[in-house]
């Protein structure tokens, strides 16, 4: 017996002591793991994809702050863009000037553009890449209408001097395009790049393939792919904030930056079409509220959907002409809803509101632009919604009350006795309790004044009749 207890209490502790020979291997298989991880390095890499705005910006701020904070070697920022924002590109260039390290611009995948933001984007990486079949250039800014065409000079070669000179009746014009010439000019003497090209990118919106741009030393090399990208940048020196790095990637770990809900709610609410459908969800939310007070629903709805579309409105290029337009076609089917104009308010109010939803946004990027059938969908509806059901609405709220209580008010009633103060009349065939200021004979014609629950005030009726329906 004793010897069976001795071997049980063996085993028990070889068990326990391999158990715990095994938690300690994990925990220095952890360990190591995270000494390798560390001494590897990590790569982390964001996706520009699509139209650059304010929700673009916000993703790269964020994301260059998590490679800071997790101690990256180097961030890539894969492009693929057709442009975007003015304002949200110079931000983002910003960003990649004032972080403390490395940035690398990648126009990737294969058929991808950095066309205009992008161009410039690239120009301020610390290091610009492109995959094979990826192409940047284009860069001139574009408002709404565009530019005007320059003239061609004698010969008709794009490229003369005569056609690059500004033409002076277009000003502001010139000032844009001068401002963004000098801004890519900047970058690239501040990367070593092709200054000039820059300039023709801007003026002429000349475009480059990945091999003519590596030609033309707009670019630094052509990479297959994120491996190969890592392979080739490998030992190149860089200048972050002043100081000289040479870039050690060859056995970095890459890990994918993505966007999160904040970043993803802010792309759909700066979504012209969305701001747009919110504006308009918050005009007619609150309208309802105001016409028939104490829905409290539509007035919470419209108030949030509002507040959103000027959140947006106010990131985004927004003409107010356009949004003036808009209340103005508002208030004009709303008038032909109440007002009879045989259709002159409505027609003017369509009108108005076609032309501010087409004017709302105030520029040509692709992509900031507003759907031409969702404008023509909400014409529509909200010319059906002002016009007929709304106009419905205000009209019926106008006729007599012809049920309750309220009805009885000026209702015609016939005295059963005669009475000094209070007594007893007939209305509609029912017996009610009256009292009035004037003495009152029997069968005598009267008229309700008020209605005070039970008790109706009354009054003389001057002319034998009975209340019109």
């Amino acid at each position: 017996m004793h010897t069976y207890r001795s071997s049980q209490y063996f085993m028990m502790r070889c068990v326990g002591l391999l158990g715990l020979l095994l938690w300690a291997g994990i925990l220095f298989g952890q360990v190591n793991a995270g000494d390798n991880s560390r001494a590897n390095g990590l790569a982390v890499w964001l996706d520009v994809d699509g139209a650059i705005g304010p929700a673009t910006h916000d993703y790269v701020r964020r994301g260059l702050a998590k490679a800071v904070e997790r101690q990256a070697r180097v961030a890539i920022i894969r492009i693929n863009t057709p442009g975007g924002l003015d304002a949200s590109m110079r931000e983002i260039i910003q960003e990649i000037i004032a972080t403390p390290i490395p940035v690398v611009g990648y126009v990737a995948p294969g058929g991808a553009r950095a066309a205009s933001a992008g161009t410039y984007i690239l120009y301020a990486s610390h290091i610009a890449a492109m995959a094979p079949a990826t192409n940047l250039g284009a860069a001139t800014p574009v408002k709404i209408g565009g530019f005007p065409q320059l003239p061609d000079a004698p010969d008709g070669k794009p490229g003369d001097e005569q056609t690059r000179q500004p033409r002076p009746q277009d000003a502001m014009t010139n000032k844009i395009i001068n401002d963004a010439v000098a801004y890519i000019r900047g970058l690239a003497e501040m990367r070593g790049r092709n200054a000039d090209w820059a300039e023709l990118a801007v003026r002429e919106g000349v475009s480059l393939t990945a091999s003519e741009a590596l030609k033309e030393k707009v670019i630094d090399l052509v990479a297959d792919d994120m491996d190969d990208l890592l392979t080739k940048i490998d030992g190149r020196p860089v200048n972050v904030l002043g100081q000289e790095v040479i870039l050690s990637t060859q056995a970095l770990t890459l890990a994918h930056i993505e966007q999160d809900w904040r970043t993803r709610l802010l792309a759909i609410i700066t979504d012209p079409n969305i701001a747009y459908i919110l504006m308009l969800i918050g005009i007619y939310g609150l309208i309802l509220e105001f016409a028939n007070p104490g829905t409290i629903i539509a007035g919470v709805v419209g108030a949030i959907c509002l507040l959103l579309a000027l959140f947006a409105f106010q990131v985004l290029p927004v003409n107010y002409a356009g949004v003036a337009l808009i209340f103005l076609g508002i208030i004009f089917m709303l008038a032909e809803a109440l007002i009879p104009s045989f259709g002159a308010l409505g027609v003017g109010g369509i009108i108005a509101f076609v032309i501010g939803s087409i004017m709302l946004i105030d520029t040509e990027i692709p992509g900031y632009g507003i759907s031409i059938p969702l404008i023509v969908t909400f014409t529509l509806l909200s010319a059906g919604f002002f016009i007929f059901v709304l106009g419905m609405v205000l009209r019926a709220r106008k006729r007599p009350v012809v049920t309750g209580s309220e009805e009885l008010v000026h209702s015609i009633g016939e005295v059963v006795e005669s009475f000094d103060h209070e007594g007893w009349i007939r209305v509609h065939g029912e017996l009610w309790r009256a009292r009035t200021l004037t003495p009152l004979s029997s069968k005598q014609k009267v008229k309700v004044a008020a209605v005070h629950g039970l008790m109706l005030e009354v009054e003389p009726c001057l002319t034998d009749h009975t209340k019109e329906r």
